[in-house]
């Protein structure tokens, strides 16, 4: 076989792309001579034809055979190529004819040469139109072999992703086509991180290996038998499951560089579309524009499609085929919602569990490097992280050890940073609360005490649990802790709640009714949903203060307001019989909540009004050190004022403002005046006796 100029170009995208461009450009020069009369007339009306005339002259015979030898002579290039080269890639995937394949490259000739516009305009009877459009492609002739009609052929490539129509307000005819410019820059052999604002590239090598994964034996021994399913297309997606920022893409990634690929992460959905999940199920779509353009660029880069949902419950994304793409689609998914769809007809399902204290403990030390020390074990039992947040926890973890002049990363550097990731995440649906004291701060019964010093118990041993009772019911556990507290307003429940977090030593947030609850349906459930999944992966406390709120009994259903709140009220309780992470639910209404969400709390206190003895020793608590009241005073009111702890601290803030104002400390004239004012609000009469009022009466203060 004869040499031709082509055999010693290197085997590289690049020059791949530079044969494809000039074998387009013979083409158009071709059709330029038909409508011009002939190439030269072109050229006087042209003239920077005649720089790309001199670039062709010798490669190949002129006239009508010139595309045909060029054809002949890439495709002979192309075989003897070992590298991935996206125009080839493209036109196997696609089943694309060479006319097909030419269609594209010519459309994009102006996105390297923006003369060729001139060209376009001129050939389409200067309409002002400098993109090639339908009506001037479906002039041109086509080879008889696997040529066939320019519409038909450029409806297929728009499917592909590989063109797009503009102006399509008018005429079919006069409709634009251009090549999505993402696109053009792959074709053009470039692999940039960066694709489109919603595309992202990682190449296979910045992805870590399979058996790097850290991950149980058993579920690392799965994964490995993932690849050889996905590259003999027995398994044609995989749909990983699982927490936020718990390696789910790195377990993605893992997979395609076992299969020798990079990922290229898309988000599939544009801002716009509509994410509202109705509470009996609605079908998300992904945006049509962006999921054509998917497989071309997958395709391109040889690269395994991810995509990632934050789906609420109930809700489903339908994927429609991948166009243009041959190889494995992967799906990122929370552990609710669902997806549909041809693309994911053949889908293994992997679930990435939450890590278990040696897999915290892996991830610490590779996290940490050198810098972890000798806190390590108590740092991972601590923090029921995610693997992604234990990781950016540790850098931040590191800052704060350095700001001290250590190279060690204590427990103490950790959980200042896992404060700051708590913000990150929850602040905008939930509010931290502070957190200080121990459980002597709290003046309540001896059964209650005992109560809550076994949920705290409770709490610290949560992940041993399951493996010091049966295997029947250790399999029914999981990481989470649910305790209902239970009193009059004012007996201490968010008290004990504070006091049970610094005890476990955790960050407590509140849930914020007003940014949870919404009217519209659907949200209030998506709302809690991101609410606890945050709260599990970052291991806070999460306080429902008034829970009979969210927590009330399902009634019978007479209208659609009824329905609704029942699917609100059942969705609460599957929710909270999966979740894993702490929860303390508080009510002053305990009649209120459904008999089922009090079977699913592990730990139910309750806190009754304090006797004589709890009320002393709350007004002593609440007191001053400095302050001036006698004890037959404070004796008098522990006695006969049957006061919760609310309105003891209230009546201490009320005689300390009075005693601010006076100049002096706390008096019996100011205690006496403020426990008065504590029974006007409840529209009760003082029970203190009648000289100490008569005393009061003659005061300028009463």
């Amino acid at each position: 076989m004869s040499r031709t100029p082509f055999d010693d170009l290197p085997r590289t995208p690049g020059e791949h792309f530079r044969l494809h461009f000039f074998a387009a450009v013979a083409r158009v020069l071709e059709e330029a001579a038909r409508a011009f009369g002939s190439l030269d007339a072109a050229q006087a009306e042209l003239p920077f034809i005649a720089g790309y005339r001199s670039e062709l002259t010798g490669c190949a015979a002129g006239g009508a055979d010139a595309r045909a030898w060029w054809r002949a002579s890439a495709r002979r290039w192309e075989m003897s190529a070992r590298t991935h080269l996206p125009l080839r890639a493209i036109q196997r995937t696609a089943g694309l004819s060479d006319d097909s394949l030419s269609l594209v490259v010519c459309a994009g000739l102006v996105e390297e040469d923006a003369r060729f516009g001139q060209l376009f305009e001129a050939l389409q009877g200067a309409t002002g139109q400098r993109r090639p459009t339908v009506g001037l492609f479906s002039s041109w002739r086509h080879d008889a072999e696997g040529g066939g009609d320019a519409r038909t052929d450029l409806r297929r490539l728009r499917e592909c992703g590989l063109v797009r129509f503009a102006r399509t307000d008018a005429p079919r005819s006069e409709w634009a086509v251009e090549v999505p410019h993402e696109l053009w820059d792959l074709l053009r052999g470039g692999a940039v991180e960066e694709v489109a604002p919603w595309a992202r590239y990682r190449a296979p090598d910045s992805h870590a290996r399979l058996d790097a994964i850290i991950a149980p034996p058993a579920s690392r021994a799965r994964l490995e038998q993932i690849p050889p399913l996905l590259a003999s297309e027995e398994a044609g997606a995989v749909v990983v499951r699982g927490a936020s920022r718990n390696g789910r893409r790195t377990v993605v990634g893992a997979l395609a560089r076992a299969l020798g690929m990079g990922t290229l992460e898309v988000e599939a959905r544009a801002p716009s579309a509509g994410d509202t999940a109705h509470a009996d199920g609605d079908s998300a779509q992904v945006d049509e524009g962006r999921w054509r353009a998917v497989g071309a660029l997958a395709t391109c880069l040889n690269a395994v499609p991810v995509v990632a949902f934050d789906l609420a419950p109930g809700e489903t994304v339908s994927l429609p085929p991948l166009a243009c793409h041959a190889g494995a689609l992967a799906v990122v998914l929370g552990r609710h919602g669902g997806v549909a769809g041809v693309a994911v007809g053949r889908a293994i399902t992997i679930n990435v569990e939450m890590p278990a204290r040696a897999e915290r403990v892996a991830h610490w030390r590779e996290a940490l490097g050198a810098r972890a020390g000798r806190e390590l074990d108590e740092i991972a039992e601590q923090l029921r992280l995610t693997g992604g947040n234990v990781r950016r926890a540790a850098r931040l973890a590191c800052v704060n050890a350095s700001l001290e002049g250590r190279e060690e990363v204590r427990l103490a550097d950790v959980r200042r940073a896992a404060r700051a990731l708590s913000r990150e995440g929850l602040e905008t649906l939930a509010a931290r609360v502070e957190t200080e004291g121990d459980w002597d701060d709290l003046a309540v019964c001896a059964e209650t005490i005992e109560e809550l010093r076994n949920l705290e118990s409770r709490c610290r041993n949560r992940e041993r649990l399951p493996s010091e009772v049966g295997a029947c019911l250790g399999s029914q556990l999981n990481g989470g802790v649910r305790a209902l507290f239970c009193g009059a307003s004012g007996a201490g429940k968010t008290l004990a709640a504070r006091l049970l977090a610094a005890s476990l030593e955790k960050d407590l947030y509140r849930l914020d009714l007003s940014a949870v609850v919404n009217k519209y349906i659907g949200e209030t459930e998506k709302n809690l949903s991101r609410l606890f999944s945050r709260a599990e992966e970052l291991d806070v406390i999460l306080l429902l203060d008034e829970g009979d709120a969210l927590l009330t009994q399902r009634t019978d259903v007479s209208n659609a307001n009824d329905r609704y709140a029942n699917l609100e009220t059942n969705y609460l309780l599957q929710r909270l019989e999966s979740y894993e992470g702490v929860l303390v639910v508080t009510t002053n209404a305990g009649d209120r909540i459904d008999a089922a969400f009090r079977r699913r709390m592990d730990v139910c206190v309750n806190f009754g009004a304090p006797d004589a003895a709890e009320r002393r020793a709350i007004w002593q608590m609440h007191l001053p050190a400095s302050h001036a009241v006698s004890r037959v005073l404070l004796d008098e009111a522990a006695q006969r004022c049957e006061l919760t702890g609310g309105q003891i601290r209230n009546a201490v803030l009320h005689a300390a403002a009075l005693a601010l104002e006076g100049g002096g400390t706390i008096s019996d004239e100011h205690l006496e005046s403020a426990v008065r004012r504590e029974y006007r609000k409840a529209g009760a009469v003082c029970p203190l006796r009648e000289v100490r009022l008569a005393r009061l009466a003659s005061s300028s203060r009463w």
